[in-house]
């Protein structure tokens, strides 16, 4: 481990004196501005993130909330810095690529079942049978007696049920479509996963600021939002029935469960789903939120101004994930990360 963790750091540093030796020669003005785009997801802390580190360093990071599948196509087009995206890119994707391109995921979050059901008293728990079952538009009424069967006590409307999802290609429908493809073979079959699917049921709205504005707007409404912004929004939202059995509330305690769970499998693949984890504790719909990078820079000097807010981000940024409701990193995640970040170079020699 020491000697994995020294070479590392060894290739790192030889990797930055790259960097650096080309940065030299690239415009100085060039590197203070970077532009990025993709999920809406992890906007709020990307938000606050881009605020503190301009104030640290003066560096400028213009980004586009707008969806994962949009900010996949900006990567994939060369009109960004960097991308983002909840859904990380399969290997037909990567090939796909004109440019390398390497993940470097940033933290983990919730995908919340946000619900409007005024005058009801007591949290909403819902099944991964009753959750596919309302998305599949065989469960539409709220007191439908499997929805009743594990809230006893609770007064469930006879309002029908109008499931919400997203409009565009999103990263967070690729987490929430993940889980149910883990926990419903029929949904795995029928529709599948990705960042757009073919839904048989429901109504649309663009991003999670979109999906979490019709579930506000609309009693009986139920929709899937990063956490965040169904706190923003003062939405309540359901306790899930997790693979351990036990019904659990998004929170940060809990996403940080499925991550930490998760972070075996996430050392051998940053890919790697952490939906529907074993931990009791764990919350079952999460996932991380990656950034999507070059590993060959077009251009030294942003390429170098990228790598340090990232390395940044790994450090000091984590500390601020907890008041915006995201899990950190594990350690064995952030150390996959620093050798990615040791792995990229810039292509090209300076011109002088």
């Amino acid at each position: 481990m020491h000697r994995r963790i020294r070479n590392a750091a060894l290739r790192h540093a030889r990797s930055w004196a790259v960097l650096l030796a080309l940065a030299s020669c690239a415009s100085p003005a060039a590197a203070q501005k970077l532009t990025g785009a993709g999920a809406t997801f992890p906007y709020p802390i990307y938000s606050k993130w881009f605020d503190v580190y301009k104030q640290k360093t003066g560096v400028e990071i213009n980004y586009q909330s707008i969806g994962s599948g949009a900010g996949i196509q900006q990567v994939k087009a060369g009109t960004v810095d960097f991308g983002a995206s909840d859904a990380a890119l399969s290997d037909a994707q990567l090939r796909d690529m004109p440019r390398a391109i390497v993940h470097i995921p940033t933290v983990g979050g919730a995908v919340a079942l946000a619900y409007n059901l005024p005058g009801m008293t007591g949290a909403l728990q819902l099944t991964p049978e009753a959750i596919t079952g309302i998305y599949m538009g065989r469960i539409t009424t709220w007191n439908d007696k499997r929805i009743a069967a594990v809230n006893p006590g609770v007064e469930l409307p006879a309002a029908p049920i109008l499931a919400v999802h997203r409009s565009d290609g999103s990263g967070t429908t690729n987490i929430f479509v993940t889980y149910l493809s883990l926990v419903s073979g029929e949904w795995k079959e029928l529709v599948g996963v990705g960042t757009a699917v073919s839904w048989p049921a429901g109504v649309g709205g663009k991003g999670n600021e979109g999906v979490a504005g019709v579930v506000r707007q609309t009693p009986g409404a139920i929709g899937y939002v990063e956490l965040a912004y169904a706190r923003q929004n003062r939405l309540p939202v359901a306790r899930v029935k997790n693979r351990a059995g036990n019904f659990v509330e998004p929170t940060l305690a809990s996403t940080t469960a499925a991550v930490e769970a998760s972070a075996k499998a996430l050392a051998r693949d940053v890919r790697a789903p952490i939906a529907n984890a074993a931990s009791p504790e764990a919350y079952p719909i999460c996932g991380l939120t990656f950034l999507l990078v070059e590993r060959q820079p077009r251009d030294a000097a942003k390429g170098k101004a990228l790598a340090d807010f990232i390395a940044w981000a790994m450090k000091d940024g984590q500390g601020m994930a907890d008041d915006l409701n995201y899990a950190r990193l594990p350690a064995a995640v952030v150390a996959v990360n620093e050798a990615t970040l040791a792995s990229l170079v810039a292509a090209g020699k300076p011109s002088h």
